[in-house]
């Protein structure tokens, strides 16, 4: 599978292609150019992707999918001494602003 962002002039003529049988086939409406060029387009490059969302079949690679799937043990007891607040990830600090402390006054130069 190539770059989908490079340029590549036999995909473009591709997309060229599919975009016009697509307007003929409806017609050859006017104004619409981008509208076809870009489906087009998406279909060129699903194409291209050749299926990379369908998840590998189970079956196929010899796993038996009715098998119980192992379940890891929790390690409840590490962690009694603290119990997670609303801002633990966070670094527990407060949301809102601390008080400002009050300045020194600068005396007046005249």
């Amino acid at each position: 599978m190539t770059n989908p962002l490079k340029f590549d002039p036999a995909r473009e003529e591709a997309i060229r292609e599919r975009a016009y049988h697509m307007w003929e086939s409806e017609g050859r409406p006017h104004g619409r150019a981008v509208e076809f060029w870009e489906r087009a387009a998406e279909l060129v490059l699903m194409e291209e992707s050749g299926n990379p969302g369908q998840l590998p079949n189970p079956i196929a690679e010899g796993i038996d999918p009715s098998a119980p799937v192992g379940v890891e043990e929790a390690a409840i007891q590490e962690n009694l001494g603290e119990f997670p607040g609303q801002l633990t990830d966070q670094g527990d600090v407060a949301p809102t602003p601390r008080p400002r402390k009050p300045r020194a006054k600068k005396p007046k130069t005249t």
